[in-house]
């Protein structure tokens, strides 16, 4: 289970009034994320989608996050890897890969300049194997662009409280708009500072992660749960914020 962020039909206008001009709230995760990932893309490159899944970016109602989401214009070659067979029927990639989770990358050494992985890496149940495969494809000056909830967050925190059997149904009160198709178990083994720099160590990595809060959609719908929300991401320090912004580069070295 993973908590998501409002989309556009889904935000509250009398709390978020900038949605009106151009679809996004302030807040926006998305926004932030895939902006940053478009600023380290380097042309004509390789890029990996781990976790592409089916491409439900797509469905997304704002014709601008669409367009930061959708790198297949923007780059070489855009690779799919998910351990779901649905990652064959998601458009956006130029090729898809099933994979096994505990299985290698069907990818060359040295052979990818950005992998991006959005919302995939709190469902890693082996980090060690998943790391040891980023860093073997990823080449000298590569990019590891990541977005996930924060262990210690307030995605991260309930959501390991509740067994991943109970999942669906939790998400089907809080986020009715989330298809069940988009929901898998979650393992919280590399959702943390600490875990991200056992697994990619500074020594090798340049670590350009940071802490970010986008519209506080798990709280509900209700102005005054949004706003309450709102208030309380305000009061909290930074370094318990819900989502960790990932961008770390391997050494050129």
């Amino acid at each position: 289970m993973t908590l998501s962020v409002p989309r556009p039909t889904d935000v509250r206008p009398d709390v978020f009034p900038e949605v009106a001009a151009g679809g996004y709230t302030r807040l926006d995760g998305s926004v932030e994320f895939w902006s940053r990932v478009n600023a380290v893309l380097p042309p004509d490159a390789t890029v990996v989608d781990l976790g592409a899944g089916r491409g439900s970016f797509l469905e997304d109602p704002s014709a601008f996050r669409r367009s930061l989401h959708d790198l297949g214009p923007r780059c070489a070659r855009l690779i799919g890897l998910d351990v779901d067979p649905a990652v064959r029927t998601n458009p956006a990639l130029h090729e898809a890969h099933v994979i096994d989770p505990d299985g290698p990358f069907p990818l060359a050494t040295g052979s990818v300049d950005l992998l991006v992985s959005d919302w995939t890496f709190e469902h890693v149940a082996n980090p060690a194997h998943t790391a040891a495969e980023i860093d073997r494809v990823l080449a000298p000056g590569g990019w590891l662009c990541a977005r996930t909830p924060r262990k210690w967050g307030a995605i991260g925190v309930p959501t390991r409280l509740v067994p991943n059997t109970l999942h669906t149904a939790v998400l089907r009160r809080l986020q009715p708009a989330k298809a069940e198709v988009d929901t898998f178990p979650t393992a919280y083994r590399m959702n943390s500072r600490r875990a991200l720099h056992r697994w990619f160590p500074t020594t090798r990595y340049a670590h350009c992660v940071y802490e970010f809060d986008a519209e506080p959609g798990y709280v509900g719908r209700s102005p005054a749960a949004l706003r309450a929300g709102l208030l309380l991401q305000r009061l909290l320090p930074s370094r318990a914020a819900s989502t960790l912004m990932i961008f770390i580069r391997k050494d050129v070295r």
